[in-house]
C-alpha cells in the first residue's frame, strides 16, 4: 500500500471513530490511539494544547490524548520541536531530533519527529506529535498525510 493510501485510509477511520461525537477530549484521545496503532516504527503519538502557563503570561503547551511513553507535560513556546512549531506557525519534519537546536527529549528513545501545528480562528490551539525511535522515520509524504489528520482536527475542535 503507498503511502497516500494509508493516509487516505487512516484518515477515513479518524473521521468514522470522531463522527458524531462532540467531545473534543474523547476524539483526541481516539485519533491518538489510531495513529499510534496504525503506523509502524512510532513510540508516541499525541496532542499538545496551548493552555495559560504557571508561572508567565504567555500561554505555553500542556500535554494532552497520547498513546506511548509518559511525556513532558509543559513545553514552552518555542522550545523544542513542538514550540518551534508554534512559534512559527509551521509544521516541522526532523529527520534526527539529536540535530535540532533546543530538542527536549521527553522519550530518550526518540530519534526522529513529526510536529503540526493546529490552528482554529486564526489562533495556534495545539500541536500534532508523533515520536518514531528510527532517525529519518518521516518523510514529506508522512508530512502530508499527517497534515490532512490535522487539518481534520482543526474542524472538529471545539
Amino acid at each position: 500500500m503507498s503511502q497516500s493510501e494509508f493516509y487516505r485510509q487512516t484518515l477515513m477511520q479518524i473521521k468514522a471513530i470522531c463522527e458524531g461525537e462532540p467531545n473534543l477530549i474523547a476524539n483526541l484521545s481516539n485519533i491518538a490511539a489510531v495513529l499510534y496503532n496504525n503506523m509502524t516504527e512510532v513510540n508516541w503519538a499525541g496532542f499538545y494544547i496551548m493552555a495559560p502557563a504557571l508561572n508567565s503570561e504567555q500561554d505555553e503547551l500542556v500535554l494532552g490524548p497520547f498513546q506511548g511513553q509518559a511525556a513532558c507535560v509543559r513545553i514552552p513556546v518555542g522550545r523544542g520541536v513542538c514550540g518551534t512549531a508554534v512559534a512559527e506557525s509551521k509544521s516541522q519534519l526532523v529527520y534526527d531530533v539529536h540535530e535540532f537546536a533546543g530538542h527536549i527529549a521527553c522519550d530518550a528513545a526518540s530519534n526522529s519527529e513529526v510536529v503540526i501545528p493546529l490552528m482554529v480562528d486564526g489562533k495556534t490551539v495545539g500541536v500534532l506529535d508523533i515520536d518514531s525511535p528510527a532517525v529519518g522515520r518521516f518523510n514529506e509524504e508522512d508530512l502530508d498525510g499527517l497534515e490532512q489528520v490535522a487539518r481534520y482536527v482543526e474542524s472538529i475542535w471545539s
